[in-house]
């Protein structure tokens, strides 16, 4: 079955790459990097991994899941987090997004080593992620790891926070904003950190913050990143994010921002908090959004997911008019959502990476998500031997990556989802123009538990059917219209041999079950004739 698999795909990659013309990459030139990010991005071509580098090559020798340095463990750090660079981008990955890298606050904090996302300081990167054992600098060490990155043609995200931790307010009062109690306003349930003034009572720009984030893009920029992912950053506002993306892209045009922020967000973080939502800060110039797949897990019926993705193609279509291009990220896993092992098992995982393979959105995963990790710690929440900040607690989100902690090196052993992951992004590359130029079109079914789209481009289409249920197996006709009995159909992703016949294909899925065919009409053979 394998070698037969092997052979199918072989001739799928040959297929595609006579039909449709292969994307273009950034590259070294004479030693220099070129950033074609944003251009890579908005043709929805990017492969992303997110990354802590706390924990990306972490050495846990007692195997207990926490690292322990007085015991001769090693955390994550720039230097070691190179020795993984190889692995990743051998299974597709060509872009990674980093995990905040700033300093973290200790007061009031969450986790023994801090939440990533309580940053204390703008202007430096965190001394945690510093390999003790050579001369250099972290500032130095992490040009060094993202010059690594390039050289693979991996392109590097940053994560800009969106709240300031209890350390930076206590240092810089002016940054925050304080409730009619005088106390700053810890926003939604983030206990550990404080909201940003973003603006003064007469509506301008609050100056010292906005000094703040631009020296961020300064400290970012200088060590070699391609784009900045804006935590919340619905929590700023429009004249804050155009002003600070003109500042960035003033020194480099291809430089990307990605908002994390979903057209089913309606509310502030706080209160007296702003909201910009979505389609502003696209307005504003940002490149992407995170859209809402991580709701897909409960869509019943295949009209949600019919409707996200309507929705993404209106406002591109809108964007592109502008000229303007715009695109979004598969969000179906991201660090805030349970891992997907937990969801649905490997079936849904993937489930997952195949929908994201095969629609006009950026792939996003999660370190250890590729190797079926479900982020379950040996320390979840119990009292600490040892702590670097006021919590002695291992504080966790039950099955969720951890940002508090410092934490074993993401992964498990699941072969089988590794392999297809790898197979799945490079497949995503060779048919990146049919994914992106493509008329996507959803398909009706005789199963309401069966989700079905097409996409058809020139002489090639790419057919996606899944088993939405997780619990039981399902059969399915699909309707394909115009389907000949000329027109070679090669299964990528399957359990079962599907019935091919004229009009229709019959499919027996399993639970959780995502079948992919691709489809080379007979016109293609006629026209090179």
């Amino acid at each position: 079955m394998k070698k037969t698999f092997l052979k199918i795909l072989s001739t799928l990659l040959v297929t595609v790459s006579l039909s449709v013309g292969m994307p273009s990459f950034a590259a070294m030139n004479n030693g220099i990097w070129i950033n074609d990010l944003k251009t890579l991005f908005t043709r929805n071509q990017a492969i992303i991994l997110a990354i802590n580098i706390r924990s990306f090559n972490a050495v846990d020798k007692n195997g207990n899941d926490i690292i322990e340095p007085d015991k001769g463990e090693i955390p994550g750090n720039f230097v070691n987090a190179i020795g993984r660079l190889d692995e990743i981008a051998s299974q597709g990955i060509n872009t990674i997004h980093l995990l905040p890298i700033t300093p973290v606050g200790k007061v009031k904090a969450m986790g023994t080593a801090g939440s990533l996302y309580a940053i204390s300081d703008f202007t430096k990167l965190n001394p945690q992620l510093d390999d003790p054992s050579n001369d250099l600098t972290v500032e130095q060490e992490a040009k060094k790891f993202i010059n690594e990155c390039h050289k693979r043609n991996i392109r590097v995200i940053v994560d800009l926070p969106s709240c300031g931790s209890y350390d930076l307010y206590l240092s810089n009062p002016n940054l925050f904003v304080t409730g009619a109690d005088g106390k700053p306003v810890v926003p939604a349930d983030w206990t550990d950190v404080r909201l940003f003034k973003v603006t003064n009572p007469d509506g301008s720009l609050n100056d010292e913050l906005f000094i703040q984030y631009k020296k961020f893009v300064d400290l970012v920029q200088r060590i070699g990143a391609d784009g900045i992912r804006a935590d919340v950053a619905t929590s700023k506002t429009f004249d804050f994010w155009q002003k600070l993306i003109s500042y960035a892209r003033g020194n480099d045009p291809q430089f990307l921002f990605l908002a994390e922020a979903s057209e089913s967000w309606s509310q502030p973080v706080a209160p007296n908090a702003p909201f910009t939502p979505y389609y502003k800060l696209l307005e504003a110039g940002f490149d992407g959004w995170y859209g809402s797949f991580f709701d897909f897990k409960d869509w019943k019926t295949q009209d949600k997911f019919e409707k996200q993705l309507s929705l993404i193609k209106t406002i591109k279509k809108e964007f592109d008019a502008k000229n303007q291009p715009k695109a979004v990220i598969g969000s179906f896993a991201t660090h805030d959502e349970m891992s997907p092992i937990i969801t649905g098992g490997m079936p849904f995982a993937d489930m997952i990476i195949w929908l994201q393979a095969t629609l006009p959105v950026n792939s996003y995963f999660v370190d250890g998500f590729q190797s079926g990790d479900s982020y379950q710690y040996q320390y979840a929440n119990q009292k600490a031997a040892k702590t670097y900040t006021d919590d002695d607690y291992y504080y966790v989100h039950k099955g969720k990556f951890d940002i508090f902690n410092f934490s074993r090196k993401p992964g498990s052993v699941n072969k089988r989802l590794l392999a297809d992951f790898g197979i799945a992004n490079k497949f995503k590359i060779m048919a990146s123009e049919i994914i992106d130029k493509g008329d996507l079109c959803f398909l009706k079914t005789n199963n309401a538990h069966i989700f079905a789209y097409m996409i058809n481009y020139r002489f090639s289409s790419i057919l996606v059917v899944i088993n939405k249920d997780l619990v039981y197996n399902n059969s399915v006709s699909v309707p394909v219209k115009g389907l000949k009995e000329t027109d070679i159909i090669v299964p990528l992703a399957f359990t079962t041999t599907p019935g091919i016949e004229k009009g229709k294909i019959n499919v027996d899925l399993r639970p959780g079950e995502a079948t992919v065919f691709m489809i080379s009409r007979g016109g293609a053979a006629n026209k090179k004739n």
